[in-house]
């Protein structure tokens, strides 16, 4: 294999990995409910008809379950081959990045002497040679600058995916510049 230099990677201004991942997620979106199980007749409250003496409804209890997401990253089965062919060294890179990785964001700081402190390497090298490999399998893309990278969000993710596609939805939808000769009717 050749030997891959950042340089070689295109800069991004936005995720390049996105409009598949919105769609990826669209297609993927499926809706549960789920009742509370073994919840005691005491427990569910209930409204009644006075003259009938019909339920017209009830209620039922969930319980929340809390997770710190500041360490959390989900990884997705679908994609997860992309990591077959990763160099060792970024596997390492990887690891750092994960600890970089913001709830519900696609983009990362990459300092590379924090990176060089986590993964033990005592030179430059093998830290470009783990970010090559990561842009190469394109489970990471090079932002505008040096320290901005992409994570690709199908790959792997810090928060929920489905609140993320809408939010950037949102975001591109209002991002949109009008004619400011037009006259909007709507």
């Amino acid at each position: 294999m050749e030997n891959l230099t950042l340089s070689k990677f295109q800069k991004n201004s936005e995720n390049p990995f996105i409009k598949q991942a919105i769609e990826q997620v669209q297609k993927n979106i499926v809706k549960k409910y789920k009742t509370a199980t073994n919840t005691g007749e005491k427990a569910i409250l209930k409204a009644y008809d006075e003259t009938t003496g019909e339920v017209l409804g009830h209620t039922q209890f969930i319980r929340q379950i809390e997770v710190d997401e500041e360490q959390f990253a989900k990884f997705y089965l679908s994609n997860f081959s992309a990591f077959f062919d990763l160099k060792p060294q970024a596997i390492k890179v990887f690891g750092y990045i994960l600890t970089q990785l913001v709830p519900n964001q696609d983009t990362f700081y990459f300092e590379r002497e924090e990176c060089m402190n986590y993964t033990g390497y005592k030179s430059d090298k093998s830290v470009f040679i783990g970010l090559a490999s990561l842009l190469s399998n394109e489970i990471i893309a090079r932002g505008k600058t040096d320290y901005k990278y992409y994570i690709n969000p199908m790959i792997a993710f810090n928060g929920n995916r489905i609140t993320f596609a809408k939010t950037y939805i949102k975001k591109q939808k209002s991002n949109k510049i009008s004619d400011p000769n037009q006259m909007t009717l709507l």
